[in-house]
Order: structure tokens, then C-alpha cells, then sequence
């Protein structure tokens, strides 16, 4: 919003204020200025005379020779107006000046008649739209001085960004009102003082209000005799100042009031009313009215309407009708001021497509208290400015009060702990008398009357703003917090997955985050049966795109379409990893059960195109190896590999289930041909997918325990048997953990032959067996006893055969 300085001066008092510093303020206070312009007379030269004399133009019946008096000499000037006389005071563009859009002016011949200068019109001088003749000045101006000067056409706007909330900032009395209290301040009366006769308005006019939930508050004053022209120059050059462009009086009398008060108006030309009648009802849905700009506006039901007696004639809050408006002709003028609901206007305005600086004050909430103030305040400008008699008394119909907050009651100790300092009594009762609140001392604090316009103070809150943008932000003290921040630990599966990133990391993987949403058909492209539970699907009501319908339920989908769009573009080698969490619908009334996994994806070469490893291929064991290093590092024991748990997107026979404590905690293995082929990839890559969640209760410390060095040698003693085809090593180590051998330190399973000398259904594993003493060197004696009580375990256990 446009704030003319010059016209804020007239409210306030701040003519010894440099316009950044009021900028600085109100912008502290939270009403941003955006921008500061200073305007000035785009003329120079132009000085108060008087016509002295007039002759016609001995070789031109249509110009004037005037002899002009400067207030020093007399010059003649040749003219062309018929408007002036012996007398007039007229500006004068004295040889020398300039004017917007012209050359200097200089002494010219016309017609044989030298011309000292030029007398100017509003238009010519670009203070005005009057070309229809010479500008006439009020006779009182002291001669000789400069025109700019006399008629101080110089100003300073202020570009003010009002926040929604602050309806009463929408005025140049509301900006004063913040400037007053911001420099401790007293404001300005505006007068208003009616002169007003007999004749009483309720003798030619009435209001009813059909719809008082809409408009709870409907004020008119009626002004006859008036003669319909231009506004006197300091009104126009006010509204332009703030961006209203200047109509005529009367219309600019409502646009004045408006920007000066906040409170829109509107003016009817009386005689155009049917019946002298103002009914204010809502519209008929479909019902047709033409505005002021010329539009058909087709209405629906609930927009209000301001109606005479056969008619409507405006649209409430937004704008009058072409059938009730201020023209030249016009003698009698019905003055509206009233209190439209702000809901309303902002639905109608919305809907009509007509956002006006009136409906734009409507909405936002008016001062209900003020309508009969900027009522008068009109009927006295247009009185003033376009003649006319104010008829006695007005019309002030409200038969719906408009609630306003009063009694809040603002706490001492809630405001220090909001702002953080205590602000002296003294200081809080002369911020809220400035702001024109009412303000008593109670037992605990204030209690706080907002006045009417203050509709955004409604509570302890907002008196509190109030408080501190008046006292100054800047003037608050910094302080650190009082309290103890408490420090937030990770938890045992961010543990985890710490755990996990750095070994994944370390054997050279990359990790990818891929989206929780993906493909429905990710399940037949993965073979899962029908009953698998993977198909249980959280399913998205507005997917971004279809291929993100639903969300997932493993990594392994999202991690191969990685890999294959790196594939895709030339990247061969790849060792992935992603930590996610998959998603398994439980029906619509509930939330869905949420697990959180791990998966890595290998193919191509373990090392790349590299000279010193040679082109050993990325597969099963290096994954394994990773896997064994994070349960290494997860200090979790007794694993084991299972071949006989598979999953259907897997290679049968090259893939494994993944064992902690007997408790299936993932799987292993390449890709499935079928699914390799549905994947359209020509690289074979090998899966991991593991649960974080059940890995995370199986760990109890993620701390790594150190021991000593041993301090004693250890012997091994190595030993070949045969066992059956399907015993596993995993099964082998359980038999030698049976026997509870203390001596024993580890076993390694170093070869496993199929062949010659090997009956078929069998296997020959050779089996290293360490024994170590934490107290002792061991005798030849002690580790042959230790020895053969192991081997007679595993024999009688799992049917062992000893090889010589």
C-alpha cells in the first residue's frame, strides 16, 4: 500500500522525521516498507502571477495579449485561453523554464507580438488532467515565488507491505496511528463538523436489511444541490499520491475517505433510486446485474446485494451498478457506509472474479464502530468540494451487533517468559494508551480493552506482539536458554545400521536409496507365489505415476532395476547396497507393519577393470564374505548357510538361506534364468536380503569385545572322513561342539572331494582341528586325549567314517 507522507502529516506530526527513519520503525514493527519514492514537480521555472490586463491579439482574433505581473515587473505573454480575466492569478513559465515534455521556454515571436514566458494549464505543468484552460490559483498566493513551493507539490510515498492480518493498516489514519505510537506521538483530529438543515433524510429515504447476518450495519446521509466536477488539486494530487486515479467530487470524496479511514463508501445518484428505498437482500441464483465497469455479472445465491425498490444497484462491498451511479447530470447524492460481513465478501469477490480496493477492506475486517465517523467525514467533504446542503440526521440501521474482543487479560510472567526480559509496568500502560487501548492494572497483570478497529487482537498473544514490536525487537535482550538440552542417543538399529554402512563401505560397496514406491507387477517379475506375502500390498490412492502404485515389500525389486539401468549405461561393475524399510498392508483400518531390510546386489568383476587382481568375477562369495564380516563385526555367532531354504526369483542351487541361532534371517544367491530373462539383463547378478530388525534383536552389543594375544603355542592335528552326500559342515561343527571339548580353539573345514576312492552318495571333507591352552604349553599326551574325544563324538554322532 501507497503512503503519502504529506497526507500522514496532516494525521500526525512529523515533519522533523526523515521519511527512513519512519521506514525503519514501521518496518521493525512489522509493517515492511518496501520502497521509499520521492516525487517531485517534473517542472522548474513556473512562478505565482497575475493578470494585469487583456487585450485581443491585433493579428489574431483567437489569442489574448496579457500583461502578466511577476510581483516585480510586468511582461507581456501571449495566450490562447478564454478562461482568465483581469485579476486572475495564473501560473507563469517564465523565460528559462521547463515543463514535462517540452524544450525551455524562451522569449517567441507570435504573430509580431513577443511573448515573455507561458501560462499553463494543469495538464501542461503534469500536476493534472485539465487542459480545458489556464490553471486558476487562489488569489492569496504571494506573487513571484515559485509555483512548486506555494502549492508544496512535493511528497515522499512510502511502499508499505501490510500483513493480512493488520485490517486496520489499510488506511493512512491506521499508518499514523503506528507512526504515533511509535514516536510517542499525539494524533490528529480529523474534521468533520456538518453543517447540516431542516430537511430530514427519513423523509426521502429508507434502509431495510433483509439479510442482517451478511450485513449487520447499514449507515446513510444524503447531500442535495451538489454540482458534479473536478476535485479541487490537493485532494487529486492525495489520491494519486497513493495510486487512485481521480473521477470526479464526489466519487473521489469516497476513494479519499476510504484511503484516509479504511472504510469503503459508495455514492448513489438519489434520484436514479426507485422510491428512495435501500434493501439490502442476497441474490437470486442466475440473477443478472451490469456493474460500474460495464460487465454482466450473472450471480449466484448468498451474494449480497444493495436494491431499491425495483432493482439492484450495486453488489455489495465490491462495487455499484451503472444504473445508480455519480454523472455530471447528478443533484442529489445518497451517501452508503456499512459493515458487510467479511466471509461473504471474500466468497463473492472470489467467485465474481472482482477483487477491489473496497471488497479488499471488507474482507480482510473493518472497523464496525467507524462507519458512522467516515460517514460524516464524507458528507462533509462533498459539501466542501462539490457544494450541496447535508439533509438532517442519517440513517444508521443495525440490528445485528458486531462482537469486538474486550476484557483480555494479559499475565506479567507469560509476557517475560514470551519475550524474555520483564518490560517496566510503566512502559506496557504508554505502549497500550498509544495504540488506543484501554488498559487497568489488575492482581496479576493488565486487562486490555482493544478498540473496535484492532479486529486481529483477540487474545494474550496478540497483546503481547503488540507490547514488543512498539517497545523494539532490536531492544530485546539476547539470552541463551535456561534448560538442558538432553542428548539424543542412537538407537540399537541405527547401532546397526551404522555397522552396516561402514562394512559395506569397506568391502568396496555403493550405497543407493531408491523409493518406498514401485511397480505392482514388481512380484510377477520376481515369480512370487500367490500366497506369498510379498504380495500384500499397501496400495497408493493418487500414485505419481503407475509405476509407483503401490509401496514395497522387499528391496530386491528396486535393487535390480538399479543395476540394470546401470548396466544399461555401460556400468558392468557394480557392488550395491541399500538400507529401506518395506511396507505390508493390514488391512484399511490399520497402519501397515513396517520392516526394515538390507540388500546388495554384485555383478561383473569383484575389482573392476584392475591389472593386479586380475578378472576374478563379482558372485555368491564375495557378497557371503560381506556378510560374514557384518555378522563379524555384529559380534553374531552360530551362523549357517542352508541350501535348502530358497527363494523363487533365486537360482535353486546356487542360493542359501541365511541362519542366525536357527532363526532365518535373510537369503543369498544368484538370480533365477526366468527372472534374469523378464529383467533383460546379460550380466548374472547375486542377491542379498537380510532383516535388520531381527539381526538388531539377536545382537546384544555392538561393542566389540578384544582379547589378549595368547600367551601359549597351539597344535593342530588335521583328519579326513567320509560322510553322507547331504551333511552339511554346519551339521559337522554341531557334532564337534557336543562333545564340550575345552581344549579345542576352532575347526576348519580346508577340503571337500567328490571322486575317485569316494563311494557314491558320499563326500570326504578334511577337517582342521586347532587346540590351545589359555594357562599352558600342551603335551603331545594332552592333545592326542583332547583329540580322540573329539573324533569319538563326531563318529558316534553323525556317522563318520575315518579315512587312513
Amino acid at each position: 500500500m501507497l503512503i503519502s507522507l504529506k497526507w500522514l502529516n496532516e494525521h500526525v506530526d512529523i515533519a522533523d522525521i526523515t521519511p527512513d527513519a519512519i521506514a525503519q520503525k514501521l518496518t521493525m514493527a512489522g509493517l515492511e516498507v518496501e520502497g521509499i519514492e520521492e516525487k517531485h514537480p517534473a517542472f522548474s521555472g513556473v512562478i505565482v502571477a497575475r493578470v494585469v490586463d487583456i487585450e485581443v491579439h491585433s493579428d489574431a482574433n483567437r489569442l489574448l495579449l496579457c500583461q502578466i505581473f511577476t510581483g516585480t515587473e510586468t511582461v507581456p505573454v501571449v495566450c490562447g485561453a478564454d478562461n482568465i480575466a483581469a485579476g486572475s492569478v495564473v501560473p507563469l513559465a517564465n523565460v528559462g523554464a521547463t515543463l514535462p515534455g517540452r524544450e525551455k521556454i524562451g522569449a517567441s515571436s507570435i504573430r509580431g507580438v513577443v511573448s515573455h514566458g507561458m501560462l499553463c494549464s494543469e495538464e501542461e505543468l503534469g500536476i493534472g488532467s485539465d487542459n480545458s484552460g489556464i490553471m486558476l490559483l487562489p488569489e492569496n498566493l504571494p506573487l513571484g515565488r515559485e509555483l512548486a513551493e506555494v502549492l508544496n507539490l512535493g511528497d515522499t510515498t512510502l511502499n508499505v507491505s501490510i500483513t493480512p492480518n493488520r485490517a486496520d493498516c489499510y488506511s493512512i489514519i491506521g499508518i499514523a496511528r503506528e507512526v504515533a505510537a511509535l514516536f510517542d506521538r499525539p494524533l490528529k483530529e480529523v474534521s468533520c463538523e456538518l453543517k447540516q438543515v431542516e430537511s430530514h433524510i427519513a423523509e426521502f429515504a429508507s434502509v431495510k436489511i433483509d439479510a442482517p447476518h451478511l450485513c449487520p450495519r447499514y449507515s446513510a446521509m444524503m447531500i442535495a444541490g451538489v454540482k458534479i466536477g473536478q476535485s479541487p488539486l490537493w485532494m487529486r494530487q492525495r489520491l494519486e499520491a497513493v495510486g487512485i486515479r481521480a473521477i470526479s467530487n464526489v466519487v473521489d470524496v469516497t476513494n479519499y475517505v476510504m484511503m484516509e479511514m479504511g472504510q469503503p463508501l459508495h455514492a448513489f445518484d438519489y434520484e436514479l433510486l426507485a422510491g428512495g428505498k435501500i434493501i439490502v437482500r442476497s441474490s437470486q441464483d442466475g440473477e443478472k446485474f451490469v456493474s460500474l465497469d460495464g460487465k454482466e455479472r450473472i450471480l449466484r445465491k448468498e451474494i449480497l446485494m444493495i436494491c431499491d425498490a425495483e432493482k439492484p444497484v450495486a453488489i455489495a462491498g465490491i462495487m455499484g451498478g451503472d444504473n445508480s451511479e455519480i454523472c455530471p447530470e447528478t443533484k442529489t447524492v445518497l451517501l452508503e457506509s456499512a459493515y458487510f460481513n467479511p466471509v461473504s465478501i471474500r466468497k463473492s469477490a472470489r467467485y465474481l472474479g472482482m477483487g477491489t480496493d473496497a471488497s479488499l477492506r471488507f474482507e480482510k475486517g473493518i472497523d464496525p464502530n467507524g462507519v458512522l465517523t467516515a460517514l460524516k467525514r464524507a458528507a462533509y467533504l462533498i459539501a466542501q468540494t462539490a457544494g450541496g446542503v447535508i439533509y438532517n440526521g442519517c440513517i444508521d440501521e443495525y440490528p445485528q451487533r458486531v462482537e469486538v474482543a474486550q476484557g483480555i487479560q494479559l499475565r506479567e510472567n507469560k509476557m517475560a517468559s514470551l519475550i524474555g526480559m520483564v518490560i517496566p509496568q510503566e512502559e506496557v500502560m504508554r505502549i497500550f494508551t498509544s495504540l488506543g487501548m484501554e488498559c487497568s492494572r489488575i492482581k496479576e497483570g493488565f486487562l486490555v480493552n482493544p478498540p473496535s478497529y484492532r479486529v486481529d487482537i483477540t487474545r494474550e498473544a496478540d497483546l503481547i506482539e503488540e507490547v514488543v514490536r512498539i517497545y523494539g525487537y532490536d531492544r530485546v535482550a539476547t539470552t541463551l536458554p535456561t534448560f538442558a538440552a538432553a542428548v539424543a542417543l542412537p538407537s540399537g538399529r541405527e547401532k546397526v545400521e551404522e555397522v552396516v554402512s561402514d562394512v559395506f563401505s569397506g568391502y568396496g560397496y555403493s550405497q543407493i536409496l531408491t523409493f518406498s514406491f514401485i511397480n505392482p507387477k514388481a512380484v510377477d517379475l520376481l515369480n512370487l507365489p500367490l500366497a506369498d506375502e510379498r504380495r500384500n500390498f499397501v496400495v497408493l490412492r493418487n500414485p505419481l505415476v503407475e509405476d509407483h502404485g503401490v509401496m514395497r515389500t522387499t528391496l530386491v525389486y528396486s535393487a535390480l532395476q538399479t543395476l540394470r539401468n546401470n548396466v544399461y549405461s555401460g556400468n558392468t561393475d557394480l557392488k550395491l547396497f541399500e538400507i529401506g524399510r518395506v511396507f505390508f498392508s493390514k488391512g484399511i483400518a490399520e497402519l501397515p507393519r513396517e520392516e526394515n531390510r538390507l540388500c546388495a546386489v554384485v555383478c561383473g568383476m569383484a575389482f573392476g577393470q584392475n591389472c593386479h587382481f586380475g578378472k576374478s568375477p563379482a558372485g555368491y562369495y564375495d557378497v557371503k564374505g560381506a556378510v560374514e564380516g557384518l555378522f563379524s563385526a555384529l559380534s553374531l555367532r552360530n551362523v549357517s548357510w542352508r541350501g535348502e531354504v530358497t527363494e523363487p526369483f533365486l537360482h535353486p542351487y546356487r542360493s542359501a538361506g541365511i541362519f542366525v541361532d536357527e532363526q532365518k534371517v535373510g537369503f543369498i544367491g544368484e538370480l533365477h534364468p526366468e527372472v534374469l530373462a523378464r529383467f533383460d539383463l546379460n550380466v548374472v547378478p547375486t542377491v542379498l536380503e537380510c532383516s535388520l530388525d531381527l539381526l538388531t534383536e539377536l545382537v546384544q552389543d555392538t561393542k566389540k569385545t578384544i582379547k589378549a594375544l595368547p600367551k601359549f603355542p597351539s597344535s593342530y592335528r588335521d583328519v579326513s572322513f567320509l560322510v553322507e552326500e547331504a551333511v552339511t559342515f554346519f551339521a559337522i561343527e554341531g557334532y564337534i561342539a557336543a562333545a564340550n571339548e575345552q581344549l579345542l580353539e576352532k575347526t576348519t573345514v580346508f577340503d571337500v572331494f567328490r571322486g575317485k576312492g569316494v563311494a557314491a552318495g558320499k563326500k570326504s571333507m578334511a577337517v582342521r582341528f586347532v587346540y590351545r591352552s589359555s594357562e599352558k604349553t600342551l603335551t603331545e599326551e594332552e592333545i592326542k586325549e583332547a583329540h580322540e574325544r573329539v573324533l569319538k563324538a563326531l563318529v558316534q554322532n553323525s556317522g563318520a567314517e575315518l579315512r587312513g
